[in-house]
């Protein structure tokens, strides 16, 4: 492994597991995390949870699980370029995504819309809370602990956004804990930073695979905006065959041309931040402003990039369609389970929380299970080519 930065997260100074276990090298944390993640059952949950498409409706279409890898193999690359610990990025980049729901953020909107009728107290849903959740308490896999155990870093990692409200609580359960940089003003880990950025820039690149795989989107549509065109004229230039061969081949060279390009910057406009504000060491770089940033050129046009994609893909009538059914299946599912907590398998049907335990329950599901469970409680299948 390339020699950390003075500022990079080193496992040996982390500030460790809540349950303390002794046998496990501290040079060996974040290895033992990113273990921990790949064998959970969430993670393998992960393959059949939607990212824009849901399950049925193409073998190809990236899920939560092939976007969490994507996301892993950037923020790696990324990480070695800048000198930062990879083991630490590619834990957070794998567990970013395990407490979300089924139907990707449709989901999510409906279980917090239940969810905060129900609990009104609660604060709602929000799937990266959740994610904390389901490796501090949910998965029940280690003998010792219920959750993985994961380091600090990991697990702070994982929080990407948080409320205040929430941040509050977490920060009575756990003083000076997860949640105390929401309340304190200060950064993550320059690792956390990473993989936030790294997130957004999977969400670009593969989108547009699957917005044109799917036949929502064209390449020519594509054209209108001035990045994919940039690096589509350079792919042309570099490679005049395919103007003749077939169109995926050029869209894949365009797509690769763009995201190495982003990467490259956000890997420069770190560096220069690095250079500007001189962190000492990783607590000093928690003290700065954001510092993994790209260029201002470079993150006006990805930004121009995702608001055509919101319009085109996300608003598209089919995936409105599609996602206005998965609202409901989620919704439906959430007051049969609250009406009828036996429905449930034991340890969440005995819970004496049960609208917290119905959220669990349901943020858990595969989109064919929640399918299966809709029409198993209502008789209904509004994913007929599902059924």
């Amino acid at each position: 492994m390339t020699e950390l930065a003075p500022w990079a997260s080193d496992a040996r100074r982390s500030r460790g597991r809540r349950i303390l276990e002794p046998a496990l090298d501290p040079a060996q944390a974040y290895q033992v995390d990113r273990e921990r993640i790949v064998h959970s059952t969430a993670f393998r949950r992960l393959v059949y949870k939607t990212q824009v498409f849901i399950n049925h409706e193409g073998d190809l279409f990236r899920t939560r699980l092939t976007h969490s890898l994507e996301v892993a193999q950037l923020a790696r690359a990324m990480a070695r370029a800048l000198r930062l610990n990879e083991d630490l990025v590619e834990a957070v980049a794998l567990a970013h995504d395990l407490g979300h729901t089924p139907f990707g953020h449709a989901g999510q909107e409906a279980l917090d819309g239940a969810y905060r009728a129900a609990e009104p107290e609660a604060g709602g849903f929000e799937h990266n809370l959740q994610s904390l959740r389901v490796v501090d308490a949910l998965e029940q896999c280690h003998a010792g602990f219920d959750g993985l155990n994961l380091s600090f870093e990991t697990r702070e990692g994982i929080l990407k956004h948080c409320s205040r409200a929430h941040a509050a609580t977490l920060e009575r359960d756990e003083p000076g804990g997860v949640g105390h940089r929401f309340l304190a003003g200060t950064q993550a880990s320059l690792e956390a930073q990473l993989v936030n950025l790294a997130d957004e820039l999977a969400y670009n690149a593969h989108d547009i695979d699957d917005g044109v795989r799917s036949g929502l989107l064209t390449l020519p549509q594509l054209l209108d905006v001035p990045l994919v065109r940039r690096f589509r004229d350079e792919a042309l230039a570099a490679h005049p065959p395919l103007a003749r061969a077939h169109p995926r081949r050029l869209l894949s060279e365009c797509i690769r041309r763009m995201q190495a390009a982003l990467v490259a910057d956000l890997v420069q406009g770190t560096a220069a931040a690095l250079r500007r504000h001189a962190p000492a060491d990783a607590a000093a770089a928690r003290l700065c402003p954001t510092l993994v940033a790209q260029g201002a050129a470079m993150r006006a046009a990805g930004t121009e990039l995702k608001r055509f994609l919101f319009a085109a893909l996300y608003r598209h009538e089919r995936v409105r369609q599609s996602m206005q059914r998965a609202r409901q299946v989620v919704a439906e599912l959430f007051a049969a389970y609250v009406q009828q907590p036996q429905q449930m398998p034991e340890e969440y049907a005995s819970q004496p929380a049960r609208e917290r335990a119905v959220a669990d329950y349901i943020a858990g599901m595969t989109d064919r299970f929640a399918l299966r469970e809709h029409q198993r409680l209502t008789g209904r299948a509004l994913f007929a080519e599902a059924a």
